[in-house]
């Protein structure tokens, strides 16, 4: 397989040449505001109900987190210091000096349990820490003791992780909504306050400097670090069209896209105030989430057969164009990561393989029921996804019922588990950073709790005790071979459908710099200069 890093080097050109300190030609206005297009509108605002991207971002913005891991994907302090008992079963965590939320309370150890304690009910790792947690409690104002049953060596890399879902710290009154329930207030203790009078849902959303916000000290490495805010305003504007948006980007209207469509990128190129760049190396995944719960993905065999009618091929292709923005790669742990394993996928990568699909659907008696296929409009990076797999799956003999709507509708549609016959679905294609997928505690797809798994809810005990021996494995050898039975499992009961890796370049400003090179984009220890 090839490998991602080995590319784009004017991409790469243009990262350099972006981190070259600017002086400011003229003075700056008194209120400094980015304007931002992010891949998606925000409509979510509870971002530990959801796993997308758009609210994780939000998250980030306004909340903060204990710990966080940096670019070697260690974790680090950010809230909080801790120490770990000889035996691996206490985990202390100290809260650091000046946290405040944004309506002036300090943060305390009560705040930290109860968001916790909401986050472990949604988050697949948090889950498996909260089967052997003995007790989670707050002595003192200032500290958190997380007391275990029986050691769980990955805890701090679980609740350290970037995404898929980090455990964000809200108040505890907020953190008391129940988990199935999404959240009506927005104080977090971040480095930037929401503006919820000038939120317009899906459309604009806007975030303040929150000036009483203290920085930690150390360096800026992914998520932790200082967070330093160096602007007033972060506005994020939605533009759908990727070529309006691409167009205000040149005339300065804007200063940064978050997705770029790789057909479009020649328009860029001559332009002298915008700098091409990726900022997330490791890349993408897409995959397509069968609903586990309803006819006709109810039946292994169908979702077999669904499997066997794309190709990762096909659906990169049309994705990207260009093939050095792609990957063939059927390991869903990430072909680059240290679990990556591509065992069982060759119904993918080898090319759709219709016939068997036919004789996969006639065998499981696949009487003609419509699937319900969710289709965003909205986004450069799942536009197509849909539109290949509905040709592809009529091909094989499914009926398809293509929905169009946009990637915020189907956020919220995806939570629901109503039939179809009342507004639900069957399938819809979502992506994924490597990071987020890497191992079987991160990667929610691979959560078989039925009820309270991912969305799609496959209730799948034989890979919950699989994950179970990955928490106690106590080599990287045995964590290995777990993974690729887990690996087989998945391709075998067809959880989900792995589509391959992609990478997707970001623009911005020449007039803006320090910006964090992080899969995740943030807007602290960044600066907006005139030229």
């Amino acid at each position: 397989m090839k490998t991602f890093s080995s590319n784009y080097h004017w991409l790469a050109a243009g990262l350099v040449a972006g981190s070259t300190a600017f002086t400011p030609a003229i003075a700056q206005e008194d209120e400094v505001t980015i304007t931002a297009v992010m891949h998606s509108g925000l409509r979510v605002l509870d971002p530990v109900i959801t796993t997308a991207h758009i609210t994780r971002n939000h998250g980030y913005m306004i909340y903060d987190v204990l710990t966080a891991v940096d670019e070697n994907f260690t974790p680090q302090p950010q809230m909080a210091d801790w120490e770990i008992s000889d035996d691996g079963l206490v985990y202390t965590f100290t809260l650091r000096d000046g946290l405040l939320f944004h309506d002036g309370a300090p943060v305390t150890g009560e705040d930290v349990v109860a968001s916790l304690t909401r986050w472990g009910d949604r988050d697949s790792g948090g889950q498996l820490i909260f089967d052997v947690t003995e007790s989670l409690e707050a002595p003192d104002e200032k500290t958190i003791v997380w007391t275990l049953t029986e050691p769980f060596a990955p805890l701090m890399d679980v609740i350290s992780k970037q995404s898929a879902v980090p455990p964000f710290i809200m108040p505890a009154r907020v953190a008391a909504t129940p988990p199935s329930e999404t959240i009506t207030e927005y104080v977090g203790s971040g480095p930037f306050t929401f503006n919820e009078d000038e939120y317009e849902p899906g459309v604009s959303v806007t975030y303040e400097k929150f000036d009483d916000y203290v920085p930690r000290d150390g360096e800026v490495s992914w998520m932790a670090g200082p967070k330093e805010v160096k602007v007033d305003r972060v506005v994020w504007t939605t533009m759908p069209d990727n070529l309006t948006a691409i167009n205000a980007l040149v005339a300065g209207e804007i200063d940064y896209i978050e997705q770029l469509s790789i057909d479009l990128l020649p328009i860029l190129e001559a332009a002298p105030n915008v700098v091409v760049e990726m900022r997330d190396p490791l890349g993408y995944v897409t995959i397509g989430r069968p609903n586990h719960l309803h006819p006709p993905f109810d039946n292994k065999l169908v979702r077999q057969a669904a499997m066997d009618a794309l190709s990762q091929e096909n659906m990169l292709a049309t994705m990207q164009g260009n093939p050095d923005y792609y990957n063939v790669c059927g390991a869903i742990f990430g072909c680059a990561t240290p679990l990556g394993d591509e065992t069982g996928s060759e119904p993918v990568t080898g090319g759709a393989d219709i016939e068997a699909a036919k004789a996969k659907l006639e065998e499981a008696g696949y009487d003609g029921t419509p699937i319900v296929l969710m289709a965003p409009t909205d986004v450069v990076s799942l536009m197509n996804q849909p539109v290949v797999a509905a040709q592809a799956l009529r091909e094989a003999g499914f009926e398809v019922d293509m929905q169009s709507m946009d990637w915020q509708s189907v956020v919220q549609r995806r939570a629901q588990q109503n039939t179809i016959e009342d507004g639900g679905w069957n399938m819809f294609f979502t992506n994924w950073m490597v990071p987020e997928v890497s191992d079987p505690l991160i990667n929610v797809m691979v959560n078989g709790r039925g009820d309270d798994a991912w969305f799609g809810w496959p209730d799948d005990p034989e890979i919950e005790e699989m994950r179970a021996a990955f928490v106690k494995a106590t080599t990287p050898e045995e964590q290995k071979a777990i993974a690729v039975d887990i690996q087989a499992h998945v391709m075998d009961n067809v959880n989900y459908i792995m589509m391959g890796e992609y990478l997707i370049p970001q623009a911005r400003s020449t007039a803006l710099e320090g910006m964090i090179p992080s899969p995740v984009p943030v807007f602290w220890n960044m600066e907006k200069t005139s030229e």
